[in-house]
């Protein structure tokens, strides 16, 4: 069972969130820090709203704060571009019988607009939401959850994540892990590439070559 992120990983939408969060502290005059980065880059959203709150010593509730996020992403979901290589790859899939599946921390609205504009919701057997689970993807809990739903071990299960957290987590969860390169989170390649199973920069690495396509369909 193959089981993939979202953001980053499948799409290339980790700098709207930057951009929302520079914009949101600095209506504040709060400055956009790694602190504050750290904070929010790897969680959900209930739980960024409350860091957030604490961290900049806000008056608004986390359901104004999340609120105010959501406007200020508007309907960037709607034009958000693919990264290279993962509609081929996930054909490929498709064409090898593979199983698939979406694990996101993104909210349902953001994950199901961006999958509609570029037709990719037909890959997946079904989406888990860690948001919707109150669990955040460095938990081995999210992901043994996903796996119970694919009615599937875990150690049959391999992971696609831009994060090494979430790698970790699903780790923990005793799956097989590949890292998957995002500018977002350049500074921590190393590691991944010392932690995960697989490391790619692009999945234009794990296409077929003519050849080897040739040798598969036995021509």
């Amino acid at each position: 069972m193959f089981l993939f992120d979202m953001d980053g990983t499948l799409i290339d939408s980790n700098g709207i969130w930057k951009d929302v969060d520079r914009t949101f502290l600095s209506r504040r005059g709060i400055p956009y820090t790694h602190a504050y980065y750290e904070g929010v880059a790897h969680t959900i959203f209930p739980m960024a709203a409350q860091f957030t709150k604490e961290y900049c010593h806000l008056s608004e509730s986390c359901e104004e704060i999340m609120a105010e996020w959501m406007e200020l992403a508007g309907d960037m979901y709607a034009h958000v571009s693919i990264k290279p290589g993962v509609r081929a790859y996930l054909k490929q899939c498709r064409g090898e019988n593979r199983r698939m599946a979406l694990v996101t921390s993104s909210t349902p609205t953001h994950c199901r607009t961006a999958l509609r504009h570029l037709d990719l919701e037909k890959y997946f057997e079904h989406i888990t939401f860690a948001q919707e689970l109150g669990l955040e993807k460095r938990s081995p809990e999210l992901w043994q959850e996903a796996a119970r739903r694919s009615d599937v071990p875990p150690e049959n299960c391999t992971v696609f994540d831009d994060s090494l957290a979430a790698c970790q987590g699903a780790r923990k969860a005793r799956m097989r892990v590949v890292g998957v390169y995002d500018g977002f989170f350049a500074q921590d390649e190393r590691e991944m590439r010392n932690f995960c199973d697989v490391y790619i920069k692009s999945f234009e690495q794990l296409l077929y070559s003519p050849e080897e396509k040739a040798q598969k369909s036995g021509t």
